[in-house]
């Protein structure tokens, strides 16, 4: 996979992240696996939405 070359921050409200954290946890996956999975479901949920 090539080496990532844009970076995102954002905020989140506490129970945002409290929400993140614990879907982390219960997948054994970290914030940033977790988030690029949310990207590329974007892109599947982009082509149903043209179709």
């Amino acid at each position: 996979m090539p080496k990532p070359e844009i970076y995102v921050t954002f905020r989140l409200t506490q129970p945002g992240q409290d929400l993140l954290q614990e879907y982390c946890e219960q997948t054994g996956r970290n914030q940033t696996k977790v988030l690029r999975e949310l990207v590329r479901r974007l892109k599947r949920q982009i082509k149903i939405i043209n179709e």
